[in-house]
């Protein structure tokens, strides 16, 4: 198949070198802002340089990869749904919720080959942790943790146009945990602080952040997260049920250190990024893409998909600055 990617920042060719390496794939077209890039890129990867998303729209691949600055997803979505194209599209798929509804009813009823990028969806650990909840062999589970810990700050231009840790990074926890556990969300309680860099004040956005939810069945999920981790990336999941409790992110690369006496647990090299942690994620989700693509599996990660966990980060983001807890139901539209 001929796949077209739009987008060669850090995330983009990164999807470049996988989109390459996928079997299925024998074409790829790419495109960026900045023509340099789109000429490196493609020399690296093998793929055919193109000027911009027109031409790879009139290019007519069988299907679209979005990795380009979120201002431009809404209008780049809304083509490729147009030229009936699947289309996978990184989170969000708009910046501002004004944006994203207003999309979501642009496409409603023809975005059933929409696949939005939540790649815990597809990262092993947690794949056998909702596994593990669907089974019923954790029982009720009652307790949830997940934890989110960037090993530095991102640049202080995308923490300005970011929306805010909740949507931009905490939004990956969210979704995790609707999805692993095959609950809804109903309630957030956030809270955060601005240590660090001064464009959090400025911007007023926090560089650590604690979120209580309340599940639909009354269980409860803490949600964790920080810009400031210098020991590494940290992505983890714990879910403790009445009959069992089970953890995903406890490998030898996890970047945290005991000081029990004779604990040498985790011995390996922590992760440094979310680029090595869930590289095996990364190039699972994109063959899921190959596949809807192909017509032989629904998309695994929805409009619909991608607008609930966004409401629960609306949600924690209100509750924040009004000091209080929020219920879902006030911010949906």
């Amino acid at each position: 198949m001929r796949i077209g990617l739009i987008g060669l920042g850090r995330i983009g060719a990164f999807h470049a070198r996988t989109l390459a390496g996928l079997e299925g794939v024998d074409q790829l077209l790419v495109t960026d802002v900045r023509p340099e890039i789109t000429a490196q890129v493609a020399a690296e990867v093998g793929a055919e340089p193109l000027a911009s998303p027109r031409e790879v729209f009139d290019a007519a691949p069988d299907g679209v990869v979005i990795a380009a600055a979120t201002p431009a997803h809404p209008e780049l979505l809304l083509a490729a749904v147009d030229a009936g194209l699947p289309v996978f599209c990184e989170k969000p798929i708009a910046g501002l919720v004004d944006d994203a509804v207003d999309l979501a009813g642009k496409l409603a009823g023809r975005d059933e080959r929409v696949h939005v990028g939540y790649p815990r969806r597809f990262d092993a650990g947690f794949a056998a942790a909702r596994a593990a909840v669907a089974s019923g062999e954790l029982g009720r589970v009652h307790t949830v943790r997940s934890t989110t810990l960037d090993p530095a700050p991102p640049p202080d231009d995308y923490v300005r146009v970011s929306g805010g840790i909740f949507r931009d990074c905490l939004v990956h926890d969210f979704d995790a945990i609707r999805w692993v556990t095959g609950r809804e969300i109903v309630e957030a309680y956030a809270t955060g602080d601005q240590h660090g860099a001064p464009v959090f004040a400025e911007t007023g956005d926090v560089s650590t952040a604690q979120v209580l939810l309340t599940l639909d069945d009354g269980s409860a999920a803490l949600v964790t997260g920080s810009r400031y981790n210098p020991r590494g990336y940290d992505v983890r999941l714990e879910l403790h049920g009445d009959r069992d409790s089970i953890a995903v992110g406890l490998d030898d690369g996890l970047p945290l250190r005991s000081v029990e006496p004779g604990v040498s647990f985790p011995a390996g090299t922590p992760h440094r990024f979310f680029m090595d942690r869930l590289a095996p994620a990364f190039q699972a989700e994109l063959t899921a893409f190959t596949e809807v693509v192909d017509g032989t599996r629904p998309s695994p990660c929805t409009v619909a998909d991608a607008m609930t966990s966004g409401w629960v980060a609306e949600a924690a983001t209100r509750s924040m600055q009004q000091r209080r807890p929020v219920r879902i139901e006030e911010v949906v539209r």
